[in-house]
């Protein structure tokens, strides 16, 4: 029990030093190269705190368990938005963000899981075919934060005079997405491990322990970035991280052997998931910035949500 309180508590300390980490170095790189904190936060930062999602899911379709991503992605989307981006925002409200880093990237989510909310209904599975669209809408994703993050208005003030090297950056943020996902991973089965000591039921681990498990590195560096002053990275690593669940999480297991669905999945997941990023986005699209009361709203609905999975 002492190893794995031990352990629990080094996955606790690797995910707290990497997060810290892996903003400055996302910071430091869009400072030398004017980019908008945003775009950055939905690039970089959430391709390396969603690796534990993408990692999970792959491995879990080529063990044979392919049924544990939808639930992965979508849980993760809900967790994600509702909890973190909802604290994030109730602590301190996102302000000055720019409207054309924010609007296609919205259009983008809203088209996508449009897409998978209306096969998934039709189908009650995911198929090869959607999964290598997905992964081909993957490309084009990648490919549109290359083209038009040169022609977003930054909202932030350059610094002058910092001298940055981008390869020592990019590692120290490759060095801390490894750290995240291992630390991560060491929190969330050691506590489990804690949990079922001390008589928690599994369905309560299931949906404590493993459902917030994976979203952990977006919680850190969410919550890093507002310490640092940094709040537009942690949106953008929250919105980033979304459309990162549904390309590749769900694509690359689709894609490998299809992913079959729970009815529970299509009629309330996926709306949710829908509904709470509706929250999130539609009003700083309007307004160009948030209020604390999206944030609280958006806490309350996922209390509500785990309130219902428990029952």
């Amino acid at each position: 029990m002492i190893s794995t309180v031990f352990s629990f508590v080094i996955g606790l300390a690797l995910i707290c030093i990497a997060g810290d980490r892996l903003v400055d170095a996302a910071v430091a790189i869009a400072r030398k190269m004017a980019i908008p904190q945003i775009v950055v936060g939905a690039t970089i930062v959430s391709l390396g705190t969603t690796l534990p999602e993408i990692l999970v899911s792959t491995t879990a379709a080529f063990g044979g368990s392919a049924a544990i991503a939808a639930g992965n992605a979508f849980g993760s989307i809900i967790c994600n938005t509702a909890l973190i981006a909802g604290l994030s925002q109730t602590i301190r409200p996102a302000g000055r963000v720019g409207a054309s880093s924010l609007a296609w990237r919205s259009f983008f989510f809203f088209l996508v899981i449009g897409v998978t909310e209306i096969y998934g209904g039709m189908k009650n599975a995911y198929g090869r075919t959607i999964g290598i669209l997905l992964l081909a809408a993957f490309v084009v994703y990648a490919c549109l934060n290359v083209r038009l993050s040169s022609g977003e208005e930054s909202e932030e003030e350059a610094e002058g005079g910092e001298e940055v090297s981008i390869p020592k950056q990019l590692l120290i943020l490759a060095v801390c997405a490894a750290l995240l996902y291992v630390g991560a991973n060491l929190l969330v089965d050691n506590g489990i491990l804690i949990a079922q000591t001390l008589g928690v039921p599994q369905r309560v681990i299931a949906v404590t322990f493993i459902a917030l498990g994976t979203s952990l590195p977006e919680l850190v560096t969410s919550l890093a970035s507002l310490i640092k002053g940094y709040g537009n990275v942690g949106l953008g690593n929250v919105i980033g991280a979304n459309i990162l669940n549904l390309l590749l999480v769900i694509g690359i297991p689709a894609a490998v052997q299809g992913i079959p669905l729970e009815r529970q999945t299509v009629l309330v997941d996926i709306p949710l998931a829908i509904g709470v990023m509706a929250v999130l986005l539609v009003p700083i699209l309007i307004r160009k910035k948030s209020s604390r009361i999206q944030g609280i709203a958006l806490l309350c609905i996922y209390a509500l949500y785990c309130i219902r999975s428990f029952l």
